[in-house]
């Protein structure tokens, strides 16, 4: 029924054709329109009887009017019997009174009122009584309308005495703006035609059940506001039914036919409202959800605010207990000091004591010699003198040789001179106490660090490296994705190896050709911090050429990295995986490869005629690589490069100096790309989706190639942009053209052969 409806609607006024003309050019156009497009070339000196012809708004015809104007053009009285069916078949479906109740209003973007705009402008055409302002409604329109205002004005006036749910009852009542009563009625239906709502009673009056009433469509009540369309900015009273693309705007008609928009792109209301409802759902969409991720984000930090209040309160608590801890250290510390100087004193006056004694006690016995040896000296008789002082003077000089232990040595440790008490270590440890935090982040040093096939040696350095205890070292293969805390918090896919204690380490037993995410974490008491991401690859899967799928014409170097056309049929037990066939004088590597990035290389010498690529352990041996499904190469004829897959050849361009060939293998992200390693230009690139694993392929017809497997990426190859690469795609959809033929090029290398 859309499709049918569609074909139906006029292309001026977006309605089902209304009196239909049958146009020279065989398309139709409504009377009305058609009389509006001559009323739009109007003018004071061009008057509408004056108008012979106007073009065609479908194929811009030119429609010449004899003097009858547009009466000389037939009526299509076949469509518009087609139309008088298909509204019999709307009012009986969907669109009929009987259901209106379960569909919302439509929106019909031309209504009656251009119809008796232009049933005004064109003098009164015969079509315009067909028209909801034709109606017998039209004569107490106005007066209705004012009622109806007056109505709601008294009605606004007594819902202020009212409550707010009361008021919402009373205004969602919908009254009959037809209505010559006061209160009008209830209205039971909305025309969305007329656009005008009326009671039973007035909508049996206005709506007999006869054409043209029986087209207009009939909903349930709606406010007036709803049912109303926006008017052109441009066009007094013509409402707005299209949208310009191009100004990005709402017209009408005559803006389309004689406005500034004739020229541009526009669309129906109905197909701008569906896009852009659905740009704005999408939109919301995305905004709800960002919003979501914001009450979450803020719902974390909330949460983290309250675990810092928690922490500080801990922490707080820790710092007085171990202040108190410090400070009953040092009470306990000096009392016991403080006893052990008390103690070192009286043992010390104990000691001095005993020898101020000693001293005493000599002091006597001295002072008793001096006294006695005194008294001899004042004897002046000699006999007398002599008697008595002999044994005066053997005491004295006894007395003065022995005077070192007579008089007893004084101890001056005993006066605790040489005690201190030095507490300045102890002070400045006190002075740098502080609350310990976690070391900085470190910083891996991504120029030292190296990388086999299968390891990667990660070195970092740290600022904070006294304070660290250990370092733990965590990775995982790199996917591509750039929210590295996404990634980071996605805990099951990283390795971890934990309490390393110098600033390197090695990680063995990763995959070739494979790049990988790198963090460090630094370790201490107070916490742990982590280092910025870093991206380290390791090399190309080494390989080399697999003698046992050498074909019987090639010779193979000692070390199997050279390969060399020989004529000379050599004895080789024939095997499977062996090339074998006329001119299928090629080899393979001795790897199967299924994921991961490898790069290798091939130095060409001076051969001309080879292939070089990649195929499916179960491609034909038996034929050239690229003639089927399961195989990819690059080859050269002569002069002529080319790429080949399934049997379709595309010439590239590539140097006659081409002397060293790099290939790049991703298998993760399905491609496979061609470089002069030399020159560092890109080639050529397959686009494959990988089912199965692939092996190194190698083809010569003269001279030998030697491969150099095992390497890191370069730079150019890794430098390559994205807009290149889809240039060459571009390139290569166009160039290959899908045909299944066989390339001239693969008729003259057998012609060779």
């Amino acid at each position: 029924m859309e499709t049918l409806e569609s074909e139906l609607t006029c292309p001026i006024c977006l309605e089902l054709f209304e009196d239909p003309l049958l146009l020279p050019c065989a398309h139709s156009l409504c009377f009305n329109c058609a009389h509006r497009i001559l009323v739009s070339h109007c003018s004071n000196s061009k008057p509408l009887e004056s108008i012979s012809a106007f073009q065609c708004p479908t194929c811009r015809y030119v429609i010449t009017l004899n003097h009858r104007g547009l009466e000389g053009l037939k009526r299509n009285v076949t469509l518009q019997n087609i139309i008088d069916r298909f509204q019999k078949a709307s009012l009986s479906g969907p669109n009929s009174p009987t259901e209106s109740r379960r569909l919302p209003p439509p929106q019909r973007p031309y209504t009656a009122t251009i119809s008796g705009t232009i049933g005004t402008l064109g003098g009164g055409s015969g079509t315009s009584g067909s028209s909801a302002r034709g109606s017998p409604a039209t004569s107490s329109h106005s007066h209705s309308l004012a009622n109806h205002s007056n109505h709601t004005n008294h009605t606004n006036h007594n819902n202020a005495n009212h409550s707010p749910a009361v008021i919402a009852k009373m205004d969602y009542r919908i009254s009959c703006q037809f209505c010559e009563q006061d209160p009008p009625r209830e209205a039971v239906k909305t025309c969305v035609t007329c656009e005008v709502s009326y009671c039973d009673r007035c909508l049996r009056a206005t709506h007999p059940n006869k054409k043209p009433f029986t087209s207009h469509r009939l909903v349930e009540p709606v406010p007036d506001t709803h049912i109303r369309g926006l008017t052109c900015m441009e066009h007094e009273n013509e409402k707005v039914n299209m949208y310009c693309m191009v100004d990005d705007q709402l017209i009408c008609a005559l803006c389309k036919l004689v406005g500034r928009h004739r020229e541009h792109q526009v669309c129906s209301l109905t197909e701008r409202f569906d896009k852009l409802k659905q740009t704005l759902e999408n939109n919301l969409t995305n905004l709800v959800k960002r919003n979501s991720e914001l009450e979450n984000q803020m719902a974390k930090l909330i949460q983290i605010c309250q675990q810092v209040e928690v922490n500080t309160a801990m922490h707080e608590a820790k710092l007085v207990e171990e202040c108190d801890e410090l400070v009953e250290i040092i009470r306990q510390r000096k009392q016991v000091i403080a006893v052990k100087i008390k103690e070192s004193k009286v043992m010390k006056l104990r000691k001095l004591a005993q020898q101020i004694a000693n001293c005493r006690q000599c002091l006597e016995r001295s002072s008793a010699l001096i006294t006695q040896a005194e008294q001899s000296l004042k004897e002046n008789d000699h006999a007398r003198f002599l008697q008595t002082a002999r044994n005066v003077a053997e005491r004295v000089a006894m007395a003065t040789a022995s005077s070192q232990v007579l008089i007893p040595d004084v101890n001056l440790n005993e006066a605790f001179d040489n005690f201190a008490l030095d507490f300045s270590r102890e002070k400045k440890i006190l002075e740098g106490l502080d609350y310990l935090t976690a070391p900085n982040p470190p910083s891996i040093r991504e120029e030292l660090c190296t990388a086999s096939h299968d390891t990667i040696t990660v070195h970092w350095t740290s600022e904070d490296e006294f304070s660290v205890t250990s370092y733990e070292l965590q990775y995982t293969i790199y996917t591509g994705q750039t929210n590295f805390i996404s990634l980071y918090n996605s805990a099951d896919s990283w390795m971890i190896v934990p309490n390393i204690k110098q600033n390197h380490y090695t990680v063995h037993g990763l995959q070739s050709g494979t790049r990988y995410i790198f963090f460090v974490k630094a370790i201490n008491q107070a916490g742990s911090r982590n280092s910025e991401p870093a991206r380290l690859k390791t090399n190309s899967q080494p390989f080399k050429l697999d003698p046992k799928t050498a074909h019987k014409k090639l010779r193979l170097s000692n070390d199997c990295l050279t390969m060399e056309k020989d004529e000379s049929s050599l004895k080789k037990s024939h095997t499977p995986e062996r090339f074998s066939g006329t001119g299928s004088y090629g080899a393979a590597g001795n790897v199967f490869i299924d994921s991961g990035c490898h790069y290798w290389e091939v130095l060409l010498g001076a051969s001309t005629w080879y292939a070089i690529g990649v195929a499916y352990k179960s491609a034909p041996k038996n034929e050239w690589s690229g003639k089927n499904s399961s195989s990819w190469v690059f080859s050269r004829c002569n002069n002529n490069f080319m790429v080949r897959h399934d049997g379709k050849e595309m010439l590239v361009e590539a140097s006659l100096q081409l002397r060293r060939l790099g290939v790049l293998l991703d298998y993760d992200n399905n491609s496979l790309s061609f470089y002069d390693a030399m020159s560092s230009q890109h080639i050529h690139t397959f686009e494959i989706s990988f089912l199965l694993p692939v092996v190194p392929t190698f083809m010569i017809w003269n001279k030998s190639v030697m491969i150099l497997s095992g390497l890191p990426v370069p730079d150019f190859v890794e430098g390559t942009s994205l807009d290149h690469q889809e240039q060459q795609q571009q390139q290569q959809q166009q160039q290959m053209g899908l045909c299944r033929q066989e390339s001239p090029y693969l008729t003259g290398m057998k012609n060779c052969h």
